[in-house]
Parts: C-alpha cells; structure tokens; sequence
C-alpha cells in the first residue's frame, strides 16, 4: 500500500525515476535536503509533542515516514526488501538493558546478541 501510494503521487507530480538522470552532486543535494526535511518534521513533532496535540503528531509522525520512504522510492531502493532486512534483523535482537541509555519506562532494548547480523542493503540501494 505504502509503495503504491508513493508511486502514485511520485508519477503525480513529476518525481517519477528523476534521479536517474541526476549527477552525483545533484543526489547528494537532494538528500542533504531531504534530511533536512526530516528534520523540519521532526521539529515539528517535538513542538506537537509539547503541546501535547494529538492530531498534529500523528500528522508529524506520518510526514517523516513519507518523506523517509519516499526518498527510497524516487531512489528506486526496493522499500519492502529493505524494511524486511531491518525487520529480520531486529527481530532475531533480544531484550535488555543498554547501558548509558536513559529508560523512564523500563521498556526493554533490542541488544544485539553475539552472533547478531546487521541488515545488508549493498544489492538494494537503487540509484543512490
């Protein structure tokens, strides 16, 4: 659903395989400013999150995941792939404790056991 809706507003407004005929200067710019826009929204979300309004942190909450998973789509990095690397790598961590992380709610971490495996994307990083 998620890579659908961004390919449909992607071909909307003209982002469609756009990098693609960038040059690496012009890749590197355009994430520089989409890691700003990240940021922008997640100041936002900190600002919502003090104002506690509800509303305005789910819209926060979303913007950031659009602009994050948009940025693989007009990339052309395979979105699902990618987040099942992640996914299955975080899954086989275990629960604990990590040291020096302040945790106010005593939820569990995810600490990565001896023979953990990171996420491995060098066949899935599109035209980047």
């Amino acid at each position: 659903m998620i890579s659908r809706d961004l390919t449909e507003m992607h071909e909307k407004y003209g982002f469609t395989d756009q990098c693609k005929w960038w040059t690496k200067e012009q890749k590197e710019q355009f994430l520089k400013f989409r890691g700003a826009f990240i940021q922008e929204e997640l100041n936002e979300l900190q600002i919502a999150i003090s104002q506690n309004n509800k509303e305005e942190i789910v819209d926060a909450l979303i913007d950031i995941a659009v602009v994050a998973f948009g940025t693989l789509d007009m990339f052309n990095v395979d979105i699902d792939k990618a987040w099942s690397e992640v996914h299955a790598a975080n899954m086989s961590k275990e629960p604990g404790i990590k040291e020096g992380r302040p945790n106010p709610l005593s939820l569990p971490d995810l600490i990565k056991p001896e023979f953990w495996q990171a996420p491995t994307h060098k066949d899935n990083t599109g035209d980047l």
